[in-house]
């Protein structure tokens, strides 16, 4: 088709040079979707490269979404007909576009849209999902619109199913009904519906859509999902979300796949992604920003609400991580989290432990409980020549804590953290005490392990044998008392940069879930929104920082995380 009839996939490939040219403000991940779709584009003439890019594909779905009505505000009131912005053209048209050669099927078959709220992502969604339910050629289509709760599965079909309750014209061409709960196609017995939590046995969706994906504590209606349409020739698994508190959770997970599948470092050549935020250095606090991370800016949400939005955020801390998370889709872990995660995240390099060899190092040890993860932290302290405090750990978890069906709801990020080698199972329901005490006999023989800090809840026994091997024991019971001023210190260090934890999933899952407990006299102390946040790895490293600390002292020395001659200020 030629591209005068084909004028949404000319808007659309429009954007994706404006974008690439700067001429439009985008973080980096929607350069490098804008970015991809150009380089693939380049690639098609070559005989071996297995995708083309089709037109008339692309346009259909653009102009059918365009065909229905808006099913709220000023622009219902008006009877007005949808009109996709440029961003949401080329969201809909580059992944309906792209086919492979060989068969002419769709290229993708997920589609994950991260936007902040209020930039029409729900009438975008009912739009693709009525496409698949009456456009797309698929007999017997199942299009489900499905999220943990009712209320959230109706937040796409209800604007799907107004759509299609008017626009008579749609209704009678494609013989669609609409009931109280759901739209279906007598000719064919396509149907489209809501669904909480998962679709029965016998389900085959051909379009699946994941709503606000953040607040699922796992990825099980996800994967039921996917599994089920393995018998679909071309399916869409449609995830489109904002970005919530929970980094340990499978939308975070998915999100930080499809980042390295746009870095070009993962391959997932059936997904499409585009994630609408904010870039690492930029200051969350200024104007330009709500425009960057907002694509519908001043069109479905005002400039003038999100710049009060900005501006409450300033003046309360409360406040802010709702903002930043809500409106700027970012990822700022517990709701009232006590560590900047964005400081977090800008840690200096840190020496592996073969570097730390024979340097001082100070042990914490978390055994809140044997039938969870336990932590040990190895932390050491700065040097004449090295300004940081170096942080490793090793974390321990019964394997039926996996193995078996307990309703454990982190189970899949601990097997994730298992097959990465960052969590030692032991075999049974508890802990095995005996592997800690390998690990920390193997860490007294490698470095110049000065105390190990642990809370006799549960410890006492193993600390027994500790000291009978010439090991420091040194009990820290868990008090605002001991606890308040090492929490305070290590804040203190992520905030000036001269904590080196190396960015270890486990321990930045764990960070991300601290809670600040603030008393009368502003003593804080570490807690946690939910059980399964765990915290032991921080906890761990506090009670390691408050022994480190207290040495310092006794020698009469300033603390080296005040100290200007070793950070050089």
């Amino acid at each position: 088709m030629a591209r005068s009839k084909t004028p949404n996939v000319s808007k659309a490939e429009k954007y994706a040079r404006d974008v690439v040219a700067g001429k439009i403000i985008a973080c980096k991940w929607i350069k490098l979707a804008c970015q991809k779709h150009l380089d693939d584009k380049k690639q098609v003439k070559n005989k071996s490269y297995p995708y083309k890019f089709d037109r008339d594909k692309a346009e259909k779905v653009a102009k059918f979404i365009q065909l229905l009505p808006h099913t709220k505000g000023k622009w219902a009131q008006k009877r007005q007909l949808l009109k996709l912005e440029p961003w949401q053209i080329f969201a809909v048209c580059i992944p309906f576009g792209w086919i492979k050669k060989k068969d002419g099927k769709r290229r993708y078959q997920k589609i994950d849209l991260y936007v902040p709220r209020k930039n029409g992502k729900s009438a975008l969604a009912a739009g693709i999902g009525n496409y698949m339910f009456c456009a797309d050629g698929e007999y017997g289509a199942e299009i489900y619109s499905g999220a943990t709760t009712e209320k959230q599965a109706w937040e796409v079909f209800r604007p799907a199913k107004l759509m299609v309750e008017r626009t008579p014209q749609l209704k009678d061409y494609y013989g669609v009904e609409v009931n109280a709960s759901n739209m279906h196609i007598v000719i064919d017995g396509s149907r489209f519906e809501p669904i909480i939590g998962k679709p029965g046995d016998g389900s085959s969706p051909s379009c699946a859509i994941v709503d606000e994906y953040h607040e699922h504590k796992d990825s099980t209606l996800y994967d039921t999902m996917e599994t089920g349409m393995g018998a679909r020739e071309q399916p869409i698994l449609l995830t489109i979300t904002t970005a919530g508190s929970n980094i340990g959770g499978p939308c975070y997970m998915r999100m930080r796949d499809c980042q390295k599948m746009l870095e070009g470092t993962i391959d997932m050549p059936d997904t499409w992604a585009m994630i609408f935020t904010i870039d690492k250095d930029d200051d969350w606090t200024d104007p330009l920003v709500l425009i960057k991370a907002n694509p519908n800016y001043n069109i479905s949400v005002g400039g003038e609400f999100l710049e009060s939005r900005q501006r409450d955020a300033k003046q309360s801390a409360r406040k802010q991580n709702t903002f930043r998370t809500k409106h700027l889709n970012e990822w700022v872990g517990a709701k009232e989290a006590w560590m900047n995660m964005a400081k977090w995240q800008e840690a200096p390099k840190r020496k592996t432990l073969a570097e730390l060899e024979g340097r001082p190092c100070y042990i914490g040890l978390d055994l809140a409980t044997k039938i969870d993860i336990v932590a040990t932290i190895l932390l050491f302290p700065p040097t004449a020549d090295d300004p940081y405090y170096h942080v490793h750990g090793r974390y321990y978890l019964p394997d039926a804590r996996i193995l078996d069906d307990q309703g454990e709801v982190n189970t899949e990020l601990y097997q994730t953290f298992a097959n990465e080698g960052l969590l030692t199972l032991t075999m049974g329901e508890v802990v095995d005490f005996d592997i800690i005490k390998d690990d920390l006999f193997e860490f007294a023989g490698r470095f110049d392990v000065q105390e190990i800090a642990y809370d006799p809840w549960q410890a006492t026994q193993l600390a027994q044998d500790l000291e009978k091997e010439d090991l420091t024991m040194v009990e820290i019971r868990h008090t605002v008392q001991n606890i308040s001023e090492p929490m305070k210190e290590l804040e203190a260090l992520v905030l000036r940069k001269l904590l080196a934890h190396g960015g270890c999933p486990v321990m930045t899952w764990m960070m991300s879930n601290v809670v600040a407990k603030v008393d009368a006299k502003d003593n804080i102390y570490p807690n946690k929104e939910r059980a399964e946040n765990k915290i032991d790895g921080p906890v761990a490293c506090i009670m390691a920082l408050a022994r480190a600390s207290v040495h310092d002292q006794d020698n009469g020395l300033d603390n080296f995380a005040s100290n200007p001659i070793m950070v050089g200020i």
